[in-house]
């Protein structure tokens, strides 16, 4: 399957190429409203647009932007893309995995993916940072699909029990002891949810719901990857609150926990950096 052989090997050759950074350590992907993230994460070259990479999609979502920056933090070496690519945009589960697979062949042990979500528990409130904890994939879709069973990366029946790092939920709880955790469901998009859908996720466990992270999150564990998420509250989920739901709005709300998701990445990496945060054993 070219997907996990062929195009993330090539692609990451070109990214090694266009960053002169042949190695790196760690993902993160930054979600709606978040990209300004990337500059409190240290950036300073240039990006690289990645719609001129290999099998890159253009994106379309709102507050998500095709480029990558390398960045040294902490030791370690970061590859930060200021979006992602969406089911909703008419996008395979492979293609929106390509970030992830590229990224991993380019070195990267470590994905610390964000999102802005929808608050389905009610004491998560807009603007407040969770940390991904399980999730439901309600999208009909895998970045799994059509991989052999005996394919040299791996067989395609990944256990997910661990899929979000415990360890690496440790070390972000390290910079906020008070943050919160929630399964985390994924509907494909790109309309919002109804109040009898959210009703039906909150029976199901869901504590938040959103568009995206659990493909990547899938194809990164089929790789061996640690994988953090965080998901910053950007309303509360339909029919949980009086107030129409605007995606103008949300962009905005996600953009104001622009500083806590930076705080707390930061830390993540520096606790990679110091050996911390180990997974934890079977």
């Amino acid at each position: 399957m070219d997907e996990l052989g062929n195009r993330p090997a090539r692609t990451a050759r070109e990214l090694a190429r266009r960053t002169g950074v042949d190695h790196h350590d760690v993902l993160v992907v930054l979600g709606t409203g978040l990209s300004p993230v990337a500059e409190l994460l240290g950036v300073a070259d240039p990006p690289v647009d990645l719609t001129t990479l290999p099998w890159f999609p253009h994106l379309t979502g709102l507050g998500h932007r095709a480029l990558a920056w390398s960045v040294e933090l902490e030791g370690r070496r970061l590859l930060v893309t200021a979006g992602r690519a969406h089911l909703y945009e008419g996008r395979t589960g492979a293609e929106v995995a390509h970030t992830v697979r590229t990224a991993m062949a380019a070195g990267c042990s470590s994905l610390l993916l964000t999102c802005a979500a929808g608050g389905i528990r009610p004491d998560l409130v807009p603007g407040q940072v969770v940390a991904v904890s399980d999730h439901l994939n309600l999208t009909g879709s895998s970045p799994l699909v059509g991989i052999p069973a005996d394919h040299p990366a791996g067989s395609p029946f990944v256990d997910l029990t661990d899929t979000w790092d415990a360890g690496l939920r440790q070390l972000a709880r390290a910079a906020d002891p008070g943050l919160a955790e929630g399964v985390y469901a994924q509907l494909p998009g790109p309309h919002l949810e109804t109040p009898a859908e959210v009703r039906m996720l909150a029976t199901l466990g869901a504590d938040l719901v959103g568009m995206s992270m659990t493909l990547e999150a899938i194809a990164g564990r089929h790789l061996g990857g640690r994988v953090l998420g965080l998901a910053v509250v950007t309303n509360p989920a339909a029919g949980t609150s009086v107030h129409a739901l605007s995606d103008t709005a949300m962009h905005q709300v996600a953009q104001g926990a622009v500083g806590e998701v930076a705080r707390v990445l930061r830390a993540v990496v520096g606790g990679l950096a110091a050996g911390a945060g180990a997974p934890t054993p079977d």
